[in-house]
């Protein structure tokens, strides 16, 4: 069957229309439009543009202005009606727009082509995704920073290989996620600078001969330059593959964090209480709360990492400028997008809400050996000796506590003494998880005082 409506989009070059399998391959409106006021954006800022080069007429740049906030309020009000023979947002709003306004709607696309209108839709949508990302972690980092301050000097088990290492307190537990998502937010601004360049007036891949003023659209975009080469302009994606990478980071802390929080609500552990909000019940099992959110955040990363390796296997092989292969850019960062948004929403909610369990943490805390370090300090402090030799004494007296069922502060100075008979009485005021804590008062420890000097540095950063 012909399509005589996208046979004039094309132009006379195609006699027939696709059928409906090369329909089907070709269209990208069911995902595409959702860059529709982005689309409307550029083409109002180059269509005043256009007028005030005398390209086009002012009373057809008016018309066309008029024209696109018609067909942006049917968009918006849910009446527009897409077509998969348009194939896309950009020539389903330029139809429209001919169908409200008429002629002067074929002057809109002068000095342009779809090539640099949608490298700048997309920026423009992605941008708005960085902008996004930013407030969310900002959101989340204000939360950590909220459960840092009130546990500053809450005492629990710092891990390494998921093992009993050395105590911690909840509230710098809470502030290496802060500094974690600091970074994740440095990764989005700076990429969003990066990326800042309007590819509009790029056209096909060699520029116009139209004489546009592309500083004067890219400014009114928010852009803060044109792009420089315009190959580059619409062969470039790497805007969206920093978006994916940053937020593939992103969500691998968040699934970080979820994966401590699933351990942390177990019955086993019981150091922090989620909130019914983030929380689901069994169909069979009555006693159980389970933490579905922490779960899911914890899987998004699949998502959003798998979504990055896409697009980089779309892009790697192709030349300069644009291939069609490059419409697959998108539903995968839209995706990603999504999930990220909601991953980091939920763990802003869950962190604020959830309450940590001060009597399990502090109970963890002194349990596995864990001022085994601070007795091996003490030998090398106090006694003189050399780290390793520390190291292999207080090794014993951790196997004898082993032996006897004890935690180290449990044995008698006598026993403390057949490892090393210089060990004193002192030896006991540094083995309590409150005396181990607060004495790691170097510069990014876990001592309170330590904890709280960075939440207040954090607070001054963010204002």
């Amino acid at each position: 069957m012909t399509d005589t409506t996208s046979n004039k989009m094309w132009g006379g070059r195609f006699a027939a229309g696709p059928d409906a399998i090369m329909e089907a391959i070709n269209a990208s409106i069911s995902f595409d439009q959702r860059m529709a006021a982005q689309d409307i954006a550029g083409s109002r800022a180059h269509a005043a543009m256009l007028a005030a080069q005398d390209i086009i007429s002012d009373s057809d740049a008016d018309a066309i202005r008029k024209g696109l906030l018609t067909v942006l309020s049917e968009i918006e009000g849910g009446t527009f009606a897409y077509s998969t023979a348009l194939e896309d947002i950009h020539m389903n709003v330029e139809a429209r727009l001919k169908e409200v306004i008429g002629e002067p709607a074929g002057r809109l696309h002068t000095g342009r082509s779809r090539n640099d209108q949608v490298a700048t839709d997309f920026k423009l949508w992605v941008r708005d995704q960085f902008d996004a990302a930013e407030s969310g972690l900002l959101a989340l980092i204000q939360a950590l920073l909220g459960q840092a301050e009130a546990g500053a000097d809450w005492v629990m088990p710092g891990f390494t290989h998921l093992q009993t290492a050395q105590p911690v307190t909840w509230g710098h537990h809470m502030m290496a996620y802060v500094e974690m998502f600091g970074r994740d937010l440095g990764r989005m601004r700076d990429a969003r600078a990066r990326m800042n360049e309007s590819p509009l007036g790029a056209a096909a891949l060699a520029g116009t001969s139209f004489p546009i003023d592309r500083d004067m659209t890219a400014q009114a975009l928010g852009f803060d330059r044109p792009s420089a080469n315009s190959l580059d302009a619409v062969s470039d994606r790497d805007f969206a593959l920093e978006f994916l990478g940053a937020a593939s980071i992103c969500a691998m802390h968040l699934s970080r964090f979820a994966e401590e929080l699933v351990i942390w609500s177990s019955a086993q552990f019981r150091f922090v209480t989620l909130s019914d909000r983030f929380s689901t019940g069994s169909s069979i099992m009555p006693q159980k709360k389970n933490p579905d959110a922490a779960e899911l955040i914890r899987a998004k990363i699949g998502r959003i990492m798998g979504a990055n390796v896409a697009l980089m296997m779309v892009m790697k092989g192709l030349p300069l400028a644009y291939s069609k292969d490059m419409q697959e850019d998108k539903e995968q960062v839209f995706d990603a997008a999504d999930n990220l948004m909601l991953a980091l929403a939920a763990m802003e909610g869950m962190v604020k809400d959830m309450s940590a369990n001060r009597d399990s943490l502090a109970a963890a805390a002194g349990s596995g050996f864990s001022t085994a370090t601070d007795l091996a300090d003490w030998l090398v402090r106090v006694l003189g000796l050399p780290f390793r030799d520390a190291h292999h004494i207080t090794g014993s007296l951790v196997a004898l506590a082993e032996k006897n069922g004890c935690d180290l502060p449990d044995l008698t100075l006598d026993q403390m003494k057949t490892a090393h008979d210089g060990i004193t009485a002192d030896v006991f005021d540094v083995l309590g998880v409150e005396n181990s804590v607060n004495s790691r008062m170097s510069y990014g420890g876990t001592a309170p005082a330590q904890v709280r000097a960075q939440v207040a540095r954090w607070k001054g950063i963010l204002g």
